[in-house]
């Protein structure tokens, strides 16, 4: 029997590394990576990347007058250094954040998302291969919306934990969003003091709906699973177009022969009983419904908050370099 990781593959799912260790990447052959400031802040911490710091502090000293202009432009460009390192591990695409603090100003995303795509140019990547993450905002969604029509980039929406995230992002067109799972069992386990099964998980439950809807209306946005607790949850959603695994648990999958199989099937979504529904030009609608959702709308603020504390604490970090280099 071939390694769970294999089946998993074989189930028609893309296997995404979720982690900024190149070590980890290339061990696992996925087929995409992801990052985020959380994860580019714990492998700026490790000996071997520091000369990706180096080039980063070099660039933006060159390049900006004033220490917190070159900080900045630092953050950006290592976080393009780690991207383009990991573009030479993995076959297909990188997402890299935008600064989460920029979470609710479609303008100001919209506009480091393009810097972000210039610094990968100018280093011979071309935007086929970068996924801009943005989280999945109301503002996060329309600039993501724009910069897919208007400009060709391509964004992977994340923070996502509601089905009504999921429909606008559907209907702007982006082109993949993440679904979190083990972020969802977090807020439900905690508020009711209950075990979930692999069947009952509500993270996996989220996913599936999303997934199957995604597929009863053949929108093309693709749905990759992501934060996860357990291979459990990963099993559960076999057959999803993609899953970002962190390194732990691709070891694990790695180590197993148990059976694996497909769980989620593009046909059989066909004939799920789901009522189509708009949210995208519907702002108080949106804005409501997520707000309905008290899990959806607690995690999305704290996902942010962490995001966008790991950007200041790298951003500080920065700081200090260039004001001692």
């Amino acid at each position: 029997m071939p390694s769970q990781l294999e089946q998993l593959k074989a189930s028609g799912t893309v296997v995404v590394a979720d982690t900024g260790d190149f070590e980890s990447i290339a061990k696992f052959t996925p087929q995409d990576a992801t990052t985020n400031p959380s994860l580019i802040l714990a492998a700026t911490k490790q000996p071997q990347y520091a000369h990706l710091i180096d080039t980063a502090i070099e660039y933006a000293k060159s390049k900006a007058s004033t220490k917190e202009e070159q900080a900045t432009l630092a953050l950006d460009r290592l976080l393009v250094e780690f991207g383009t390192q990991i573009l030479k591990i993995v076959p297909g695409r990188v997402s890299t954040e935008v600064d989460a603090r920029l979470s609710f100003d479609k303008e100001a995303t919209i506009k480091k998302a393009l810097e972000l795509i210039s610094l990968y140019e100018s280093q011979g990547i071309s935007k086929e291969r970068v996924l801009i993450k943005i989280a999945s905002t109301w503002e996060g969604i329309q600039a993501a919306r724009e910069l897919e029509s208007k400009h060709g980039v391509h964004c992977n929406l994340t923070l996502l934990f509601s089905f009504v995230q999921a429909v606008a992002c559907a209907e702007a067109d982006i082109t993949l969003i993440s679904p979190f799972v083990g972020r969802i069992l977090d807020w439900y386990k905690a508020k009711t003091g209950e075990e979930y099964t692999q069947e009952t998980d509500p993270g996996v439950l989220s996913v599936r709906k999303i997934y199957n809807y995604y597929k009863k209306f053949d929108y093309k946005t693709i749905v990759m699973g992501a934060s996860f607790r357990n291979t459990g949850e990963i099993a559960a959603l076999a057959g999803c177009d993609y899953l970002t695994i962190s390194p732990s648990l691709l070891e694990k999958l790695d180590a197993s022969n148990d059976d694996l199989p497909q769980v989620l099937n593009a046909e059989k979504a066909k004939s799920l009983d789901f009522e189509k529904v708009s949210y995208i030009n519907n702002e108080p609608a949106f804005r409501f419904l997520l707000n309905e959702d008290a899990m959806a709308t607690e995690k999305l603020s704290e996902g942010i908050r962490k995001f966008s504390a790991d950007c200041v604490t790298l951003y500080n970090e920065l700081l200090k370099k260039v004001s001692s280099a």
